[in-house]
């Protein structure tokens, strides 16, 4: 792939791993990204400087020749100057769904993840086994693998492999699920998120449909319904508790840092795991990763001792400390699916949560207005307590007739203590002054890598 490739918004979460696995096949890359010129994760662009990405203001500049390739984001428009020099000057231009899927689907076999939830997870989980198992999977995951990361590699969202196995997260929020035409299709769940639910059962139903196998979870409706109308043979299923399932957990129990429970596999005696990663949705993950891996012939007992050595994923329920007997943890949670799935983990111990939720977005909010208002209140203990900041909104003519305080009444209405302030530093110092010991601070959002330094920050002033 000798070829020179132009990643516009090279530092995200979704690109960055891309741009890595397209150098590693051969090609020059070079790129631009608003955090660049806004002075923001300075870290990232050190990082990438040193790995051979040339980096560009993003006004164009770095645009000036037809034979590059300009790979944006889905949700990039032309009025950025990279994509207006591209149009210029004739150069190719593609998405990244558009990129990623063409390299997917040229790989013999693939497994692509797909879900509302859960996803970079399972990812995780399935390039840990497979790497364990000696497969050499090249792998795209949306966060941070924590068994791949080093000082070389503190990014490590991407695995560079062999040709033959590709492994990637698959993403319905844009549409772009349609493209990927997977051996091996696994969907973790359905539900509300950025799509209406029938836009969500075509697109889901089309991707394991074109698939070899579908790896499917009984315990959601959604996909319980996908599993019915496959032929027989194709779906590997999975659920928490229920026989009928190809895979199921029983017997779960909480450990302080992980879980326990019994992995029941169909026509195999019951084995005993312990997860590193908490939670009941990481044993749901760990048995969809266990399904998908198994579609593949890798024999359970390498896949479940790959599991157990499994260190989760960058900003998952990730603990960033604990000061004066305070605990801050980082976490990705950003719809009512992920929030509820934290709550449920962190009530799992005892302890007042200081919750601070930053939206991703007022589009999110306007559309699950009420599911996140039903969330927060009915997951929310009396005395944990929710500070929102206005959501994330870097311009553009966005909707914004519902806001935090919007969400942050609503819980209120429903007897529990929430407040909306101007701005996320205003709800940090609130923190500050509201923390005492016993306390666990949960810092939930996405779409915004600053996240993590804010927790870090926020840590070192209780």
């Amino acid at each position: 792939m000798n070829k020179d490739y132009f990643f516009c918004g090279v530092g995200g979460s979704g690109m960055l791993p891309l741009a890595m696995i397209v150098q590693a096949m051969g090609a020059r890359i070079a790129g631009s990204d608003r955090a660049l010129d806004q002075g923001r994760t300075p870290d990232k662009f050190d990082w990438l400087r040193a790995h051979g990405v040339a980096l560009h203001p993003q006004d164009g500049s770095g645009v000036t020749s037809p034979d590059q390739i300009v790979v944006a984001t889905g949700a990039v428009e032309d009025t950025v100057p990279d994509i207006g020099a591209a149009k210029r000057i004739g150069a190719v231009i593609k998405t990244r769904p558009q990129l990623l899927s063409e390299l997917f689907n040229a790989a013999p076999t693939s497994i692509g993840v797909a879900g509302t939830s859960g996803k970079s997870t399972i990812t995780g989980m399935v390039a840990w086994i497979l790497d364990q198992a000696g497969r050499k999977p090249t792998v795209v995951n949306g966060a941070v693998m924590k068994n791949f990361a080093d000082a070389d590699h503190p990014f490590a969202s991407a695995l560079v492999g062999g040709p033959d196995l590709f492994v990637a997260e698959v993403d319905e929020s844009d549409g772009s699920i349609a493209r990927y035409d997977a051996t091996v299709a696994v969907v973790s769940n359905i539900s509300l998120d950025h799509k209406s639910m029938e836009e969500l059962r075509d697109l889901f139903g089309g991707f394991v449909g074109r698939a070899t196998t579908a790896v499917l979870n009984l315990d959601n409706p959604e996909t319980a319904a996908l599993a019915q109308e496959l032929a027989p043979g194709k779906p590997i299923t999975f659920a928490l508790g229920e026989e009928e399932a190809d895979l199921s957990a029983h017997d779960l129990k909480p450990l302080p840092t992980g879980m326990s429970f019994e992995l029941r596999v169909r026509g195999e005696a019951a084995r005993a795991v312990v997860l590193n990663v908490p939670g009941a949705h990481n044993v749901a993950n760990a048995l969809a990763a266990l399904g998908a891996v198994k579609a593949l012939g890798v024999s359970v007992d390498d896949a479940v001792a790959a599991l157990e050595t499994f260190a989760g994923i960058r900003r998952r329920l990730e603990v960033v400390g604990t000061r004066n007997n305070v605990t801050v943890i980082d976490d990705f949670a950003h719809n009512p699916d992920k929030i509820a799935a934290t709550l449920k983990t962190l009530h799992a111990f005892d302890g007042r949560l200081l919750i601070l939720f930053q939206p991703h977005g007022f589009g999110p909010l306007k559309l699950m207005k009420r599911e996140f208002i039903e969330g927060f209140a009915g997951l929310m203990r009396e005395h944990d307590v929710l500070l929102m900041p206005e959501p994330v909104y870097y311009g553009g003519t966005t909707d914004r007739s519902v806001g935090s305080e919007d969400i942050a009444a609503g819980v209120r209405a429903e007897g529990r203590q929430a407040e909306a302030l101007a701005t996320r530093a205003d709800c940090g110092d609130r923190i500050v002054e509201i923390a005492k010991p016993g306390d666990r601070v949960v810092v939930m959002g996405a779409r915004d890598d600053s996240l993590s330094s804010f927790a870090a920050e926020l840590l070192a002033r209780l």
